[in-house]
């Protein structure tokens, strides 16, 4: 998993150009989980800023950390000047005098290291602030066209998703990171929400798309160059696909106590 942590940056402009951003419904479903307004706002393996620039647009003052220099290169071409972007990895940051209302990751929270994470994420939050977790994982929507390109790139990559964190199974009720903050002391009034969202891209974009995604990006090149070839050659020209976003919400106990 550590090496397809630090996969992204050799590819942030087609991260940038490919990887859908975030919709408003995202926001609206943040503040009004908050019951406040979202003022400040720090953001865990921000990439190129495509949740950032959501947030930032209502308003909210964020703190965009990310580990991998060229990342946070295109994230600064793209972000307004309420953005602080600075290089850290989350396991990087500690506790200070500076406490914020939202603490969020998008589809970057699984490459964290698991060691102190809650209690990291707790202490980094003003007493009743909100941790938001939110991504989800680009698929075709026509099923049988997605077993064709699984069939397709099988000899060479069996799969290309991310497994659970923790192992939950992907037909629980509640997935991960839910799992651990519904375990965890320091947070409560843990949800899991939905945001159904379709998309339609060309055939050479989704497989642009696709050399954004780890599993891909870890490969030896002329392996990675002969699986975008196969799956090309049974996609129609433009895909239609689902890219529904899975958001996790928690609020940081009330109850101040000793973060290390």
């Amino acid at each position: 998993m550590a090496s397809r942590a630090l996969s992204f940056g050799v590819m942030a402009e087609a991260y940038e150009r490919f990887r859908p951003g975030y919709p408003t419904e995202l926001y609206d479903m943040v503040r009004a989980y908050a019951g406040r307004p979202l003022r400040t706002a720090l953001e865990i393996g921000a990439g190129t800023g495509k949740a950032t620039r959501l947030f930032a647009g209502q308003g909210v003052e964020v703190t965009a950390t990310e580990p991998d220099a060229q990342m946070l290169a295109e994230l600064r071409r793209h972000v307004p000047a309420n953005v602080r972007a600075v290089r850290a990895a989350f396991e990087d940051l500690r506790p200070g005098p500076e406490r914020y209302g939202l603490v969020c990751a998008a589809a970057a929270l699984h490459w964290t290291d698991p060691e102190g994470r809650w209690p990291r994420v707790a202490g980094l939050l003003e007493p009743g602030g909100v941790f938001a977790s939110f991504g989800g994982q680009v698929h075709l929507a026509d099923p049988a066209l997605e077993a064709a390109v699984r069939a397709a790139r099988a000899p060479l990559l069996e799969s290309d998703e991310v497994p659970s964190p923790d192992g939950t199974p992907a037909d629980r009720a509640m997935q991960w990171p839910g799992t651990e903050l519904m375990a965890s002391a320091w947070f409560t009034d843990v949800r899991q929400e939905l945001i159904g969202r379709t998309l339609t891209m060309t055939a050479p974009d989704y497989v642009g798309h696709l050399g954004t995604v780890s599993a891909y990006l870890v490969l030896p090149d002329d392996v990675r160059e002969e699986v975008f070839a196969r799956i090309a050659r049974v996609l129609p020209p433009t895909v239609e696909l689902t890219s529904d976003i899975t958001v996790h919400l928690a609020r940081r106990n009330e109850e101040e106590g000793h973060v290390e």
